[in-house]
């Protein structure tokens, strides 16, 4: 409706050739139009007296040439033709505007203007100065052009190769925005698919020198990649592309013979994956067997490849570096063995040196040429990284020892030291780091794992003929699931979509999704989300959300791109790393100098330099040692690894946080504001309390009075009626008939029930039926009214029998949450729209101290306001549309999952169960994982401040130690696996748990 009342709206002025239609359809203004121009260039146009001149011409000519433009605004708030007349008014008084019209029916604003008078933003901010919301429709139009595409990143060390990536990206056109993350080794770009293609991203990155994979370009829900299991030819190929584009939505079908692959693109709302199969098959005869492309889990693959790697390059580094570490280490301490190692080949050139040179090699060039081509592609874009520093530190081992060996090959006197084993041992050490490291990571993202595990593989279709009876059942692959297919559901099976059901009843097991521990109750109507488990009885559930659109598959996204957002304390490590290498380098060549400017001017005493050594090679180990031991990458690792575990563990416990930003600001909150309606309340009206006045059975009271409020769709009539059903054990209880039934609005209903009349409404509504209303029952109005309690009385053959009490009861625990959060030194507070009464009842209830009543949305954004003007962290929770603008005002939005859509997308945090208690998880999972941070930036920070002096041998002269640089690139390697594996430590975090 909205896009045929813009394209009625557009086609009014773009009619052209003066259509008839056009003319009749364009709205008449209010007011006398402007004129076309602003009246200072048209008489600048009309060059009439004598200072005209060639300027006033072409000024003129310029503004005859320039252009009509047509902007629509979508303009909210509008309720009569005084408000459109206002908007009217306002938008023509501006210079420039040709026309304006303004429908308040379809809440939408035209004008014709000048561009080079006054511009779309101009106008907007004079509506919004009127009073109303306005928002350019071409906007929505740009927003739809608006994709997120992710990229799997190959290559990268640390937060170097990160920085230098997203940069590059951030330069190319069309790109909005783009986050790279080290931890997870994904990009996340937010582009113009009108300017650029997600195929330019993935170049763009190539061109860097690293390997993209493209994950995803933001559309593929409309995308999908089949294998074909047969033998591909020409006529076959071109019976499956005709075929498949007659099909109704198909926009595009390629083909890979050599990977057997075929890739739609299709319209999902027309057409679906199993109708694609099954089109393919039949127009082959048979030939061909088409299944889904098994790439769905190719990160995973990609990382299981990539552990497999480093595995194998680390074995094979040892079989090469542990021949040069006994010959070099121990060996030499072996009489007979030394005697054959020192035996020499070409002058002074010995067996052993020989050895460790041809074995050092292929370390050094082979197994260890991804340094290489890391450092290459740093240098040659104008940064520097990890592999730079090893790549420097080990060549300069290796070729000081080639030049050392080659110069005793040619020479009677000189004695070679080598340093192979410095260059080799260091490769086979920080390939051990990286394999660890990896390990480590890759535990990181578990949670996201296993919410995609959940999904089940296969699926029972049923298979119905036109009366809509089932004819039979079909296994079929999950991910082949349409919109509208019916899924059976077995006893402990898994739901395989998102739908309703439409037959049947059972409990389902949700706590996988929400984290509610405990089964759910579905009959016909309920909906149920995929990937949660059928406790018992079988289910019939209309698939309604499948593939991209199902919840299991937000939720995964969600928690990727929280895992991408950059926490602020990130930027800390960034600039830090941004310098760190070239300092490095830099303290490396001074260290180096300085001990053998020492020992050239002062001397060495001789117990300080080993017998194989001079001060040049003593110095030069030095050196060396410093650059590696140096370690960007654990300050690279701090934040994201613990943000990336911190929201996995949050999604499993059902608080899904949207990145670091959240959790950065959750841990600093020191005041809450709550709502209280479906926030501190349940949110609908329940029966609380039942006082009869007669002796009559509870069930026969309620059997009447469910009986003549069954008729009434009032949300008390329902609550009654929804509280009359527990005294039954059926689901679907027929009521008696009520007979000569009346609903007086706002006061109550009378009927006719079995042998007695019923009347149930309120107080006023018993008077004006001339039925006296007892002490004793005025007595309990009184007080349950003063607990904030809605009273209906009941009378049976003009008489009051009962009161039955009903109110939106407090959440269980509501009081205990309160209470813990004030133990956290953290005020909650209660800002609500309901009355004074019932605001003081429930925050006397619940034990919140300080409340604002019969505040309007605007006012709940002002107190957040308020509260940080005094200098609070304000978080905000809340579950409606009239709590978003306090959520966006607040510190850090919590949204309760029951809630609004739009509150769900104004929030930071999302509490998917809808429990208080997950308020504190957020809060004290926030403060845990920032623990952990800051202790991770004091390990990486500490190791590198003494670390780095130690290499150097500041504790040489006084202790004699030193720090060979093996040993140092060890500790490197060693240090960002333990920051990872802190991390990792939040998997086992657990929740409080109020009472204790």
């Amino acid at each position: 409706m909205a896009s045929s009342t813009r394209a009625l709206l557009l086609s009014c002025f773009h009619g052209g050739g003066g259509s008839e239609v056009s003319r009749l359809l364009v709205l008449r203004p209010r007011y006398p139009s402007m004129p076309r121009r602003p009246k200072a260039t048209a008489v600048a146009g009309e060059g009439g007296g004598g200072g005209g001149g060639d300027g006033d011409l072409e000024a003129a000519a310029s503004v005859e040439d320039e252009e009509e433009k047509v902007a629509v605004f979508e303009v909210s708030g509008m309720t009569c033709t005084a408000c459109a007349g206002s908007v009217e008014k306002a938008v023509k008084r501006l210079p420039g505007i040709l026309d304006a019209a303004v429908d308040v029916l379809g809440g939408h604003a035209q004008v014709v203007f000048y561009s080079a008078f006054v511009s779309e933003d101009k106008i907007r901010e004079t509506i919004q100065d009127v009073g109303f919301e306005a928002k350019l429709i071409d906007e929505e139009v740009k927003e739809k052009n608006i994709l997120v595409c992710r990229l799997h990143i190959k290559g990268m060390t640390c937060t170097s190769c990160a920085s230098t990536i997203e940069s590059i990206l951030q330069g190319v056109p069309g790109v909005h925005r783009a986050s790279v993350a080290l931890a997870t080794e994904e990009a996340e770009i937010r582009y113009d698919r009108r300017i650029v293609a997600a195929s330019q991203l993935t170049h763009a990155v190539e061109e860097t020198g690293f390997e993209a994979i493209l994950i995803t370009t933001g559309d593929d829900q409309s995308r999908i990649d089949l294998k074909v299991d047969g033998t591909l030819n020409e006529r076959l190929i071109m019976i499956m592309k005709s075929s498949v584009q007659a099909l109704p939505g198909v926009e595009d079908i390629k083909v890979d013979t050599e990977l057997h692959k075929i890739t739609i693109s299709y319209k999902p709302d027309q057409t679906g994956p199993r109708d694609l199969i099954e089109v393919i098959e039949s127009a082959a005869s048979g030939d061909l067997t088409v299944s889904i492309y098994p790439e769905a889990d190719g990160r995973q693959q990609h990382r299981h490849q990539e552990i497999k790697r480093y595995g194998q390059s680390f074995l094979w580094s040892l079989v090469f570096t542990i021949p040069v570490f006994l010959t070099s280490m121990v060996f030499m301490y072996i009489p007979g063995l030394r005697d054959g190692l020192e035996k020499k080949v070409i002058n002074m050139m010995s067996i052993g040196e020989l050895l460790r040179w041809i074995l050092s090699t292929p370390v050094q060039f082979v197994i260890g040429r991804k340094f290489y081509t890391g450092a290459y592609k740093a240098i040659s874009h104008g940064s520097s990284n990890m592999d730079v520093l090893i790549a420097l530190g080990t060549n300069t081992a290796y070729f000081y020892s080639v030049y050392s060996i080659l110069r005793a090959a040619t020479s009677h006197n000189y004695m070679a030291t080598d340093f192979f084993e410095t260059s080799s041992m260091l490769i086979s050490f920080i390939l051990l780091g990286k394999y660890l490291e990896i390990l480590a990571k890759g535990k990181t993202s578990e949670a996201i794992a296993k919410l995609m595990d959940l999904a089940p593989e296969t699926a029972t279709m049923l298979i119905y003929d036109h009366e809509g009876n089932v004819v039979s059942e079909k296994e079929i692959d999950s991910r082949l699931i349409q919109k509208n297919d019916v899924i059976k559901v077995v006893p402990g099976g898994k739901v395989a979509s998102d739908g309703f059901v439409i037959w049947g009843q059972s409990h389902v097991n949700e706590s996988m999704i929400t984290g509610e521990s405990r089964p759910v109750a579905k009959r016909k109507g309920d909906t149920v989300i995929g990937g949660t488990v059928n406790e018992n009885g079988v289910l019939h559930v209309r698939a309604t959300f499948v593939g991209s659109e199902s919840a299991l598959a937000q939720i995964v996204r969600l928690v990727e791109s929280a895992q991408m957002a950059k926490a602020p304390v990130q930027k800390f490590a960034d600039e830090i790393s941004r310098v760190f290498v070239p300092l490095v380098i830099i303290l490396s060549l001074l260290t180096w100098l300085a001990w053998l400017l020492a020992g050239r001017f002062h001397g060495y005493p001789k117990s300080w330099i080993p017998s194989s050594m001079d001060s040049f090679q003593l110095a030069l180990q030095f050196g060396i040692s410093v650059m590696v031991i140096a370690c960007p990458c654990a300050l690279g690792l701090a934040t994201p690894t613990a943000v990336m575990v911190a929201t996995g563990v949050g999604a499993s416990q059902g608080v899904l946080i949207k990145g670091g930003q959240a959790l950065e600001s959750a841990q600093k909150v020191d005041c809450i504001v709550f709502d209280k309606t479906g926030t501190l309340t349940i949110g609908k009206p329940v029966v609380v309390n039942t006082k009869l006045l007669k002796n009559m059975v509870l069930r026969e009271f309620y059997d009447y009075v469910a009986a003549a409020e069954v008729n009434s769709e009032h949300p008390l009539a329902k609550a009654i009626v929804e509280h009359a059903k527990k005294f039954h054990s059926g689901e679907n209880y027929i009521w008696s008939e009520a007979r000569d039934f009346i609903s007086m609005t706002g006061h109550g209903v009378k009927a006719e029930v079995s042998d007695k009349g019923v009347l149930v409404g309120n107080k006023s509504f018993m008077l004006s039926s001339g039925i006296d209303i007892p002490v004793e029952a005025l007595e309990i109005l009184t007080e349950e009214e003063e607990k904030a309690r809605t009273t209906i009385l009941v009378a049976m053959n003009q008489e009051v029998v009962g009161i039955i009490s009903v109110s939106d009861p407090i959440k269980p625990n509501a009081r205990e949450v309160i209470s813990y959060l004030k133990s956290m030194k953290v005020e909650s507070i209660m800002v609500t729209g309901d009355n004074w009464g019932t605001a003081n009842a429930i925050s006397k209830e619940v034990g919140i101290e300080n409340v604002v009543a019969e505040a309007k949305p605007e006012q709940k954004a002002e107190k957040v306001k308020e509260l940080q003007l005094a200098g609070r962290t304000v978080a905000m929770v809340g579950d409606g549309i009239n709590d978003s603008p306090a959520l966006v005002s607040a510190d850090v939005g919590l949204a309760i999952g029951a809630g609004t859509d739009v509150a769900i997308e104004a929030a930071d945090i999302v509490l998917m169960k809808s429990n208080l208690e997950d308020v504190i998880t957020a809060i004290d999972l926030s403060r845990k994982t920032f623990f952990r941070i800051r202790m991770n930036y004091v390990w990486a920070l500490g190791y590198n401040i003494i670390g780095i002096p130690i290499a150097a041998g500041v504790l040489f002269p006084s202790t004699r130690f030193r720090l060979p640089p093996w040993v140092a690139g060890a500790a490197m390697a060693a240090s960002s696996v333990s920051v990872v594996c802190w991390s990792l430590l939040l998997r086992y975090y657990k929740s409080p748990k109020l009472g204790r």
